[in-house]
């Protein structure tokens, strides 16, 4: 029997999460939530239903895990604690600063209700947070690198896109190349935030907005820009639609250690991703985290739990026979 899904948030990110359903056999969509006027969104998967937001919790029997998909900012902080309530749920939550809040909040919603909820699933944090992990347990003395881009954040873009006066808006993230280099080559530098990234945001502002106070209100966001040399373009739409069209994204995480006696031996630990489509890879681990998530509470596993809290197995449609025949 296939594990049924729901959707809440139609967005880019709802519209991977269904393409993502389409080549996983074992999932099924079972239904979509919106907060819009549900006959005004068009799916791509006939014979589902579009319903409000307002009605996910008449939902409860006929779901078995839902995925969120609403922005870190200020939807996730209220959406997952509460829909933690009536099912399994994942989110991609990714102010990691404010990761042990969030997930003290749902897992005191999830271990009330007897659910699984899943959170900060996505490349990062997910699979550069694994990664990251991974190289630290390997090589226990050395220094942890973490570089995002260039590509598009869609957290960072969402909260530009909750000022006041904004129309819409893309942000780039983009490596300082020179720090990368000194990393891969070794030399262990000390980096600062600062000095590891740039920002860059195209803004289509509202007719009259005030651009001053909208360009001050972003590179002032505490955990989005302060820390950062943040680039404010004001842009038409027509320009936004044109140039800023696709939301490619990728990154870099590197560990640099050494092994022996006397830490002779150097090495370097580098996992990358080169992605066309954020929003669509990203749709593809929180859908491998939904099966996750269902399995773990068939086994009476309850509360909130990260990517670290998943063994491997558990994301694979295959079983432990086959994962052990063709991947180990």
């Amino acid at each position: 029997m296939a594990i049924r899904i729901g959707i809440f948030g139609y967005g880019n990110l709802g519209k991977g999460i269904e393409c993502a359903i389409k080549h996983n056999p074992d999932l099924e969509l079972k239904a979509v939530f919106t907060r819009r006027n549900p006959d005004s969104v068009k799916i791509l998967t006939e014979d589902v239903k579009v319903c409000s937001a307002e009605d996910a919790s008449k939902w409860k029997d006929e779901i078995d895990v839902m995925i969120l998909c609403g922005g870190s900012a200020t939807d996730l902080p209220v959406q997952t604690p509460k829909l933690a309530e009536y099912f399994n749920v994942v989110d991609s939550f990714d102010t990691h600063a404010r990761i042990p809040e969030h997930f003290e909040a749902v897992d005191e919603a999830a271990k009330k209700s007897g659910h699984v909820g899943m959170i900060s699933v996505g490349w990062d944090p997910g699979m550069f947070s694994l990664n990251r992990l991974y190289a630290n347990c390997i090589l226990p003395g050395g220094h942890d690198y973490t570089f995002w881009g260039k590509g598009v954040s869609q957290g960072h873009s969402d909260a530009i896109r909750r000022i006041a006066g904004v129309k819409d808006a893309r942000q780039y993230t983009i490596p300082v190349e020179s720090a990368l280099e000194a990393v891969r080559s070794g030399k262990n530098p000390e980096l600062t935030t600062r000095e590891k990234h740039t920002r860059e945001c195209f803004v289509v502002a509202e007719e009259g907005a005030d651009l001053k106070k909208i360009e001050e209100e972003i590179v002032t966001m505490p955990n989005y820009f302060a820390d950062y040399d943040t680039t404010v373009h004001f842009i038409s739409e027509e320009e936004l639609q044109r140039d800023h069209a696709g939301i490619p994204h990728g990154g870099f995480v590197i560990r640099t250690g050494s092994t022996g006696w006397n830490d002779e031996n150097k090495h370097v630990i580098e996992y990358s991703l080169k992605l066309d489509s954020n929003p669509e890879f990203t749709s593809s681990v929180l859908v491998a985290y939904a099966r996750a998530a269902y399995r773990m509470n068939k086994e009476g596993q309850t509360g909130c739990k990260t990517v670290f809290d998943v063994a491997p197995a558990y994301l694979s449609a295959q079983d432990g026979a086959e994962l052990r025949k063709h991947m180990l």
